[in-house]
């Protein structure tokens, strides 16, 4: 009998027999493969590693219907965490399941090309086990207001709500509230929020002569606060953050599409051009989370994931983090599992991640740590606290990891974990490095979601309604702003009473506004529509929390 079939015969229940010709197994090897002898269909992560030895008869593997258990994936600078993700994306698109992969330093496009053949790339399957062939996924390539090479992809103000947007703009827990005040505001006034001009210009309106009346009918909402956020707001825009914001909002359920093969699409996000920029980019990433969670209905316990989301660079999420944001994105992820989405959280430790957070990742593949500080040294030791006991010295092992190497459990088909396993990883069969910049702008150009997203439309909202109402200029007349350009008109202007003369006696701005047959039109056939969109998702309003 082989290893691998003591292995086998382990996972079946019934005593190992002796191997002959070769020395056994030690008990606790042959306990910790029998863990990952799943019956149903699970991706491939490596072989064992026991006593310096890759044991290729025994595979490490994570059932699929799992994924939907979230996980963590974690290690120190170089250890091959992206190697990791693209291993596990490319065999989640084969088994027909989409992902997202937010690409920070750029080297995750090569996912839709074939791996290229090496000596080191045999070496590695041949240790492993693996029958390694080079494959490419269909994938899309996404970028943040279009800032870099991607597709598009844009959020109104609405949408993206004010507990987000405080996070964004820094602003503590009272100024976060009060922003909440705001979009409750424009709401009942009928104001849609598409971009951050319109926003700009109600607050700009709300801390106004004309608009501080308005202020008294919006309880807890200072004009000292109120000025506050109109500051960040403009310094906001004056970092070119504008385009970001706007129409056409991007549909989030594009991310969890088929190719006609049946293949999964891997969408990645390329966030080179705004790696200055980490809190947006993090907080973008949270957005598309909630939207997704919103939208997508309830399945279950499923065969297989509708679509597995990995988080890169999760420490920015967290760092600085109000309680109500915390909060939000512990109950997005205790409850997204039910709607089918999967999300891995990638970091450099375990302790990046809120405890309430952590406690819901049932699927870990922790790569290497350093000790070389003693920050280091206590960043370890609370690490292998989240690990189950294992016979394994933890703290040797994760420090004398190589690159492509990691310690693993994750949860069995039954839904427990599964023993510690020292872990040396199968080769990605796609391209480990990024593709050529003129082929990723041919894919990006070539893709049907081109036409769809790549035009910014900027419609009448609030900005064109405030200063269509104050009679300074026709919405019709301003001028197209480019993107990223700060606008600094409606800072100036939206509510401003001096610079043109105005009858004594004649309605306010607001009256005027909610007078107008344009604001009771909305009133009809959009208000609830502008309603439902700002109370959308749990980062919205506290009325949409649960």
């Amino acid at each position: 009998m082989s290893d691998g079939e003591t292995v086998r015969s382990a996972a079946a229940g019934t005593a190992p027999e002796p191997v002959t010709g070769a020395p056994a197994l030690p008990r606790e090897a042959l306990e910790i493969a029998a863990g990952y002898a799943f019956a149903g269909p699970a991706l491939d992560l490596g072989a064992l590693l026991w006593d310096g030895t890759c044991l290729p008869d025994a595979q490490i593997r994570v059932p699929l219907p799992m994924l939907n258990r979230h996980g963590l994936v974690a290690g120190a600078t170089g250890t091959g965490k992206t190697k990791t993700l693209q291993l596990i994306a490319e065999q989640l698109s084969a088994q027909g399941v989409p992902v997202f992969l937010a690409d920070i330093k750029g080297d995750v496009s090569g996912v839709s090309a074939p791996g290229e053949p090496g000596t080191r790339v045999r070496e590695r399957a041949a240790e492993v086990g693996q029958e390694w062939t080079p494959d490419g996924c269909p994938a899309e390539f996404y970028a943040l207001g279009g800032l870099g090479h991607g597709i598009p992809v844009r959020a109104t103000v609405t949408s993206f709500g004010p507990v987000l947007l405080s996070k964004v703009l820094q602003l503590n827990r009272t100024q976060e509230q009060s922003l909440g005040l705001i979009f409750h505001y424009a709401d009942q006034k009928g104001l849609e929020l598409v971009d951050l001009k319109d926003l700009r210009a109600v607050v700009a309106f709300l801390t106004s002569d004309e608009g501080k009346g308005e202020l008294k009918g919006i309880g807890g909402l200072s004009t000292a606060t109120a000025g506050v956020i109109l500051r960040s707001l403009t310094a906001f825009e004056a970092q070119g953050m504008s385009p970001f914001f706007g129409e056409p909002e991007f549909d989030t359920g594009e991310l969890t599409r088929l190719a006609p093969d049946g293949r999964g699409v891997v969408s990645v996000l390329e966030l080179p051009a705004v790696q200055d920029r980490p809190q947006l980019f993090s907080t973008f990433l949270m957005w598309m989370l909630a939207d997704l969670f919103h939208d997508l209905p309830e399945v279950g316990d499923a065969d297989r994931p509708k679509l597995v989301f990995f988080f890169d660079e999760a420490h920015l999420l967290f760092s600085d983090a109000s309680k109500a944001f915390l909060d939000s994105i512990t109950q997005t992820v205790r409850l997204i599992r039910s709607k089918g989405v999967g999300v891995f959280f990638v970091t450099q430790t375990p302790k990046d991640v809120p405890a309430d957070v952590l406690a819901q990742l049932g699927n870990r593949v922790q790569h290497a740590l350093r000790a070389f500080t003693p920050d280091d040294q206590k960043a370890l030791k609370a690490t292998v606290k989240t690990f189950p006991d294992s016979p394994y010295d933890l703290e040797e092992v994760l420090t004398g990891l190589g690159t492509g190497e990691a310690v693993v459990t994750v949860l069995s088909e039954k839904g427990a974990p599964t023993p510690v396993a020292a872990t040396r990883l199968r080769a990605p069969r796609s391209l480990m490095g990024p593709v050529e910049a003129g082929a990723l702008d041919r894919a990006v150009r070539e893709s049907p979601l081109f036409a769809r997203y790549a035009q910014a439309v900027d419609r009448e909202s609030a900005y064109e309604k405030l200063t269509a109402a104050e009679g300074r200029t026709e919405p019709s007349a301003s001028p197209p702003r480019p993107p990223g350009e700060a606008d600094t008109r409606s800072a100036s202007g939206a509510g401003r009473s001096g610079g043109r003369s105005r009858p004594k006696e004649g309605p306010s701005v607001v009256e005027q506004v909610v007078g107008s047959g344009l604001f009771k039109s909305l009133a009809r056939s959009v208000g609830t529509q502008i309603g439902r969109e700002i109370t959308r998702s749990v980062f919205g309003t506290a009325r949409r929390r649960r």
